[in-house]
């Protein structure tokens, strides 16, 4: 019962954090103007990135198959795929839970062990931090000096900033993180022994060593091409499902592929925040980004990031509630049988 209401607790103020941000988008908002726009929105637009959308999840879906292989476990593509589907679907209630969840559904559903499927999400996401980060970059060195500007200002700047209030300088970061991991591996090291008696630290060690198993995946790949292939289609798939509702409304409209490169780095950042899909950071940093870079109005840029985000929730809530009970209700009948 405690649990249930600490996870209760967490999701409320992760929402109210998701709240207040959206409270930062919307204020001075002329609200008439984006009613209005919302009305004459094209929403044929949204079916297209839907589609692109579900594209890049097929497609994780297959590459997280891969990297699953070395394990010696071969899921089905249907049951990674309605795994994964749940696992978003967990995410709307709390961020971040959605990757235990999908490695508990499919661990159940083709009998693998859970830590080391979370060892492949490990592998996955770092994967896809450092996609995003080059893409970033890259965009930096080769995009105008509005988009550079505005990342700098407005992401790298901000970050560097806190963390230079908290620590006082950057070495003194780097020696505090390399005192700190070096305590707590020889403390680890040496009572070892000790802590295993501890249910919570045996767990922890289990799940260490999952994760290592999980790791070692990505070395031994027997398909790295199909993997590679994998991973610039689904980035592929999301740039041009954030390229295609620019053409849901007039003022987004002349906006190119290009950028929509700089919208998915953004956006990618901002759905890395601590709540639930980007609610509120996503719409703040779209619109304003918008504005910085191309002089779109607030009031349009939000309404291309309610059309985006929104768009894409509704599929993941729908298909995500799918594919939870496909999975979970065949797994039970299988117990029950």
């Amino acid at each position: 019962m405690r649990k249930g209401i600490l996870q209760t607790l967490k999701i409320i103020a992760f929402l109210a954090v998701g709240i207040v941000l959206l409270w930062f988008a919307f204020s001075n908002v002329d609200f008439t103007r984006l009613a209005a726009d919302l009305k004459e929105a094209d929403y044929s637009w949204l079916l297209l990135s839907v589609l692109f959308g579900l594209f890049a999840f097929v497609s994780r879906a297959r590459r997280w198959v891969l990297l699953i292989n070395p394990l010696g476990f071969n899921p089905s593509l249907r049951n990674s795929f309605y795994a994964l589907m749940t696992g978003y679907l967990a995410n709307l209630a709390l961020p971040r839970i959605g990757e235990i969840t999908r490695c508990v559904a499919l661990g159940k559903k083709e009998k693998i062990p859970v830590d080391q499927l979370f060892g492949t999400v490990v592998v996955e996401r770092t994967i896809d931090f450092l996609s995003l980060l080059l893409i970033m970059i890259i965009l930096i060195f080769t995009s105008g000096d509005q988009i550079s500007l505005f990342l700098k200002e407005s992401i790298l700047v901000p970050l560097q900033q806190k963390a230079l209030l908290i620590f006082g300088s950057t070495w003194i970061i780097l020696v505090t993180l390399f005192s700190l991991l070096i305590i707590i591996l020889v403390l680890v090291i040496q009572y070892k022994k000790n802590l295993r008696k501890i249910r919570f630290f045996s767990k922890m060690f289990d799940l260490t060593r999952g994760i290592i198993n999980g790791l070692k995946t990505i070395t031994n790949l027997k398909r790295k091409w199909e993997f590679i292939f994998h991973t610039i289609f689904i980035w592929i798939n999301y740039a041009l499902m954030t390229w295609v509702v620019v053409f849901s409304i007039e003022s987004t409209s002349h906006l190119t592929f290009g950028d929509s490169i700089f919208l998915l780095v953004i956006g990618g950042l901002a759905m890395s925040a601590p709540v639930q899909s980007g609610l509120g950071a996503f719409h703040y940093i779209i619109s304003r980004g918008l504005l910085f870079v191309k002089g779109i109005p607030i009031e349009d840029g939000l309404v291309y990031a309610l059309l985006t985000h929104e768009s894409q929730l509704i599929f993941v809530a729908i298909v995500g509630t799918i594919s939870f009970f496909i999975i979970f209700r065949k797994h039970h009948k299988e117990e029950i049988s």
